[in-house]
């Protein structure tokens, strides 16, 4: 690659933070309130105008499970956004725990709130544009670009919450991207939303969702007449009166990581978005007949990237097994959700599960060190680029658990700038755990270190 040697290589440089977070979708949000909230001074960058990312900008029209089909089990901060956001949306039940529509627009304001009372400086619109590392894997600053221009940001702890790991990526840190064999990545999808939709023939017709075997998406695909339309993957939910959101099909060959192919992406989203909607209004006209286009994304819908190699890599053995750690800052009970090739996403039934979904009440532990980038000290990792193994980041990388990962990482980075030298692997983990429980968090007590729940994995689907 041709380089162009700067001019100048002075930039005017912020050296008053204690913690800067970069990126401001779940995660972040809950990071960067958190930490302020333990008396940090917190920056947190964000790239879009609002926080919130793939909730807000990347209109995903519902939330994940927020339940183990028992009880909450993402609490603290990641329950206040939830319970903030359900109780302005009147068509949305009061005890609903999973599978809640979201709308986006509230939940900006409702996330703008959350950092602003914590005492959260935002930049917006600010991109990363580099990131300066010492000789000892330490962080010392972020070259950032915006309106005022080239900047440098100084902190004592930085958080990594991009979702593809840009700052530990780009300061050295050992990761992984994609399958570890072919590299394929999943698939991303554009969401978009349909406006003037018939309401009561929406919810009274049939069920478009994918997984009804009768679903009209299946008459549109055999009938050949939108070939643009690539599988029976249509999420969609009303997540505004006359209003319809959908997280549907897929876009094959996606890479967040390379502005080009994201470019064209989010290009071919826009024009997919007015496919289906022409679609649906021919085999659905009582439902979307009268619909139009009122949004689409102005984020893609991207499911993975890198991951980073941390102190301890989540193993699908952990997942099965329902593993407990001594260090655990959160449980999750999201099922193995990986999207396939545009092979396995086309075949009858699109890709197969292979491993079982967990039972009522069923969950297992993140541990600290997940978060903890092996070959950096001063860096933390939250959201879907974790330290685990691909089949466990399709678990992982939905909303509920990142906002429960934030937090953690919050207080983690919190506590690490109040250290002599700033080691985010020195953080004690009895005060991290002490502080979350205070604060709400779903942390039952371990039996013992790294305590398994025992399970034969046979019998749990793996194959």
């Amino acid at each position: 690659m041709k380089t162009y040697r700067m001019r100048s290589n002075e930039v005017p440089i912020q050296d008053n933070w204690d913690v800067i977070v970069v990126g401001g979708g779940p995660a972040g949000c809950t990071a960067a309130a958190a930490a302020a909230r333990e008396g940090a001074r917190t920056l947190l960058i964000e790239a879009t105008g609002s926080l919130g990312g793939m909730g807000t900008s990347g209109l995903v029209p519902a939330w994940c499970p927020f339940s183990d089909m028992e009880t909450i089990i993402y609490r603290g901060l990641a329950m206040k956004v939830f319970e903030a956001l359900k109780a302005q949306m009147p068509h949305v039940d009061k005890d609903a725990m999973d599978w809640v529509p979201i709308e986006p627009e509230k939940l900006k304001v409702i996330y703008d709130e959350l950092v602003q009372e914590a005492g959260v400086t935002v930049l917006f619109q600010t991109l990363l544009g580099s990131v300066e590392t010492g000789e000892d894997g330490r962080v010392e600053a972020l070259i950032t670009a915006s309106k005022n221009g080239l900047q440098a940001m100084q902190a004592k702890v930085y958080i990594d919450c991009t979702g593809d790991a840009d700052v530990a990526a780009w300061a050295g840190a050992e990761y992984l991207k994609g399958d570890t064999e072919t590299g394929d990545l999943m698939p991303a999808t554009h969401c978009f939303n349909l406006g003037n939709v018939d309401e009561y023939a929406y919810l009274n017709g049939p069920l478009l969702h994918g997984n009804n075997k009768t679903s009209p998406i299946y008459d549109i695909l055999r009938s050949g007449k939108y070939p643009m339309i690539p599988d029976s993957h249509i999420c969609n939910n009303m997540i505004a009166p006359r209003t319809v959101g959908f997280n549907a099909g897929h876009l094959w060959e996606v890479d967040n990581t390379d502005a080009f192919s994201v470019s064209a992406a989010l290009m071919q989203g826009r024009k997919l978005a007015a496919v289906y909607r022409d679609a649906l209004a021919e085999f659905m006209p009582a439902s979307f007949g009268s619909s139009y286009v009122a949004s689409t994304g102005s984020l893609m819908g991207v499911r993975e990237t890198r991951r980073i190699t941390g102190d301890y890599v989540l193993t699908v053995g952990d997942y099965v097994n329902r593993r407990s750690f001594a260090d655990e800052i959160c449980r999750n009970s999201y099922f193995i959700d990986i999207h396939g090739t545009e092979k396995e996403e086309k075949q009858a039934g699109g890709k197969q599960e292979v491993i079982k979904r967990y039972g009522p009440g069923e969950s297992h532990g993140i541990p600290y060190r997940c978060l903890t980038p092996r070959t950096l000290r001063n860096v933390l990792v939250a959201g879907r680029s974790i330290s685990c193994v691909r089949e466990v980041q399709g678990s992982v990388r939905v909303m509920p658990v990142c906002l429960a990962m934030g937090e953690a990482a919050g207080i983690a980075a919190a506590l690490a700038a109040r250290l002599p030298d700033n080691d985010v692997h020195a953080v004690d983990i009895p005060t991290l755990r002490r502080r979350l429980q205070e604060e709400g968090a779903y942390l039952p007590e371990i039996a013992g270190a790294d305590a398994v729940k025992p399970h034969d994995e046979a019998k749990n689907g793996v194959v």
